[in-house]
């Protein structure tokens, strides 16, 4: 597998189900977030499969905006959310099946605006959770088929999809270590500098505060304290068999800093947290 930025260096549907694991036994107290996880990467893997198997040598519209096929992927839903109803903490799966006696018009306007982004207003965070996880497969395999995107500039938003970024990653390169950021839809990493807030582009290090914690010598709180957002990246030359997005869910302890100190999540997870 690739180890530098790009569609190749995703980690495998199996190699998150197993840091999952991984990490519910030695974090007791995300045990619960993580189990839920799995729950959703393993629907998310076999959806995976089924596009993969299905639409691998189909024609693929130019760009991405373009490459939802709803009709296609609705006949996947009610499987989804009968996945979350019962895996899901009590809240989050009352919603699904509250979500599961709405017609399917709803599902498909719903699931439309999130990848065309041309909802008016923010979502709500519960309905952005179904349809990120839900979609997520699909743009995973669109963006393994898209010519890779050009590499310049200091886009803060994916250049596959132009979704904001779930967490930061740093690998070695040289004699240091360079910053990547990772999609939080589709999962394509692309370059970003380490002395600028992916938020706002701000590049004064007295404004750009960062966070450790013993407990997690491989994970970095990054703060902004211009737009009072926070990321957290986790740091692939003090851990290389870390899952990016996976050990940035377990890290519980570091988004509660974040918010103890009135900082804001850039973008929220896969679970919405």
């Amino acid at each position: 597998m690739d180890s530098g930025p790009g569609k190749m260096s995703r980690p495998s549907w199996d190699q998150r189900i197993a840091r999952a694991g991984e990490l519910a036994a030695i974090f007791p107290f995300a045990a619960e977030v993580l189990a839920f996880y799995t729950t959703m990467a393993r629907f998310q893997k076999a959806l995976y499969g089924y596009v993969r198997q299905t639409r691998e040598k189909s024609h693929l519209a130019l760009g991405f905006r373009d490459a939802l096929d709803l009709p296609f992927l609705m006949p996947s839903f009610p499987g989804f959310l009968k996945a979350v109803a019962d895996g899901a903490p009590m809240p989050l799966s009352l919603l699904a099946k509250q979500m599961s006696a709405k017609d399917e018009p709803h599902w498909e306007k719903l699931l439309r605006h999130f990848w065309q982004r041309t909802q008016p207003e923010a979502l709500p965070s519960a309905e952005a959770f179904f349809a990120r996880a839900f979609l997520q497969p699909y743009a995973e395999f669109v963006a393994d088929r898209l010519p890779e995107p050009p590499r310049h500039g200091n886009t803060a938003t994916c250049p596959v999809c132009d979704f904001e970024p779930v967490v930061g990653v740093l690998r070695e390169v040289q004699l240091g270590a360079k910053r990547s950021l990772v999609c939080s839809l589709c999962g394509y990493e692309w370059e970003f500098p380490r002395a600028l807030c992916p938020g706002c582009g701000e590049d004064r290090n007295d404004l750009l505060a960062v966070f450790t914690s013993e407990q997690f010598p491989h994970v970095r709180v990054e703060a902004c304290d211009t737009c009072k957002c926070y990321f957290k990246t986790v740091d692939l030359t003090k851990n290389g068999l870390a899952v990016a997005a996976v050990d940035e869910l377990a890290t519980i302890p570091l988004t509660l800093w974040g918010q103890a100190h009135g900082y804001a999540k850039l973008q929220p997870n896969l679970l919405a947290v």
